[in-house]
């Protein structure tokens, strides 16, 4: 049976977190890890609708992620502002 991937790459200020944010809902077939700025994920699997309804699943919560991970930075840095001005 052929073997279907899909490959995934982002780039976020807290890959690190993003990715584990993530890897709780990975599905089976799926790999999700971090290396400096960058987020990789993988997706396997023998049906190409799954990797593909894998993929557009996991952009949204790869959306959700990262505005959960950089939203305290946001928040802080327009405080920060409003404190020197």
């Amino acid at each position: 049976m052929m073997q279907v991937r899909g490959l995934i790459s982002t780039v976020h200020a807290d890959a690190a977190g993003v990715a584990l944010s993530l890897a709780p809902d990975n599905l089976r077939g799926m790999t999700t890890t971090a290396d400096g700025d960058r987020v990789m994920t993988i997706i396997e699997s023998t049906q190409l609708r799954s990797v593909i309804a894998s993929m557009d699943d996991y952009l949204m919560n790869l959306a959700i992620a990262d505005e959960t991970t950089t939203l305290p930075r946001k928040k802080t840095g327009n405080k920060n502002r409003e404190e020197e001005g």
